[in-house]
């Protein structure tokens, strides 16, 4: 790697003193090696951090599956799709910054780094669309998570309902359709209760609050597969992996949505099938009484992760706003570039880090 350009027989003591050389360094390539050693042990540490909640997240993950599916649901994957390649692009142009600062090409270091700062600046505002989705269904990190338990009952009941429709909406392919998707069997607000629970035989109240109101583009498709299940006179056996736990609970279903990945239909010629054209993602009546407890967590860890490393960005920000500020003074040449090359590392790291976020958290299927 080019470094700067050693002083010839000057101990960096003397009259011709560097203008940038520090009175500990004997010279300015000394310097140089220091500054970029001291760069890369900050970034070791900042890597063993997010490795620790790397960890973290396998352990969670591995623990709680079905809940981490289910959470992906919430995450756009078109916004993490285009930061991915507004951070890949912001770390060309602060690489072409480093070479621009090394030739000594003042304008094109200075269009670089104001390239690179308005990486950062989109990929802020992406993130802050996508936290925006997040807070408007009450999906928050910690206690305000929509999907908080506390003491067996849902600490924020009257913001679950919702927040489960927008999940299993987008799981369905409702956002298609204006956004909403279909609320979740078993999970629409009763008048005198936050929260009404489905229970057996209580298809008559469904059908009577579906001619009471007239019905969307959605709910009528959704009426229409509901019709062809009801023709063919189909079932469900509740499955473990594909494989019937127990005949008695067998079922007629509500709706599509009632049916969950890992269920058998069962229809007047005994034929089994799974309900694969039915939905293909995990809603939250797949999720047992323990799992829908626990699905805060993937938020938890999601806002952790990605809330860190926004962070890091604002600082490379900052870092990339002051070198800014320092080429427009003509700071920096052939001679001296070092602060250019150790705030590119950086910003490096933040990018690579994003690059392990993004399938982590956005790809989980």
């Amino acid at each position: 790697m080019t470094s700067e350009n050693e002083h010839t027989g000057d101990t960096g003591h003397g009259d011709n003193h560097h203008p940038h050389l520090a009175h500990h360094f004997e010279t300015p390539a000394q310097q140089f090696e220091s500054g970029k050693l001291g760069m890369w042990v900050f970034l070791a540490t900042e890597i063993l951090m997010f490795g620790g909640l790397f960890c973290a997240y396998a352990i969670y993950r591995g623990n709680h599956q079905d809940v981490f599916l289910y959470g992906y649901g919430a995450l756009d994957k078109m916004w993490g799709a285009t930061n991915t390649v507004v951070l890949l692009a912001s770390s060309l142009t602060m690489a072409w910054a480093v070479r621009a600062a090394q030739k000594g090409q003042q304008k094109l270091l200075i269009g670089m780094l104001i390239a690179t700062f308005m990486g950062g600046v989109g990929f802020m505002v992406i993130k802050g669309v996508e936290y925006k989705a997040k807070w408007d269904h009450h999906l928050f990190p910690g206690t305000m998570n929509a999907f908080y338990y506390e003491g067996g009952q849902p600490k924020h009941p009257e913001a679950l309902p919702h927040a489960i429709e927008y999940i299993d909406g987008r799981n369905l392919g409702g956002e298609a359709h204006g956004g909403g998707g279909h609320a979740p069997a078993g999970h629409e607000p009763a008048e005198d209760s936050p929260q009404h629970e489905a229970v057996p035989g209580d298809d008559a109240h469904a059908a009577e609050h579906t001619s009471a109101e007239p019905a969307s583009a959605g709910v009528r498709a959704e009426q229409n597969a509901t019709a062809h299940l009801a023709s063919a006179s189909p079932v469900i056996v509740q499955a473990v992996y594909g494989a019937p736990a127990d005949v008695s609970t067998i079922k007629p279903p509500a709706s599509p949505a009632d049916m969950g990945v890992n269920d058998a239909v069962i229809d007047q010629a005994g034929e089994v099938s799974m309900p694969s054209a039915a939905h293909t993602q995990i809603l939250w009546n797949d999720l047992s009484s323990d799992q829908q407890k626990k699905v805060h967590l993937f938020f938890g860890i999601y806002f952790l992760m990605t809330g860190l490393h926004g962070l890091h960005v604002l600082i490379g920000m900052v870092l990339i706003a002051w070198l800014i500020l320092k080429a427009k003074k003509g700071t920096f040449g052939k001679d001296y570039f070092a602060p250019v090359d150790i705030g590119g590392l950086y910003w490096h790291l933040v990018d690579l880090i994003w690059i392990f976020l993004f399938p982590l958290l956005y790809l989980i299927h």
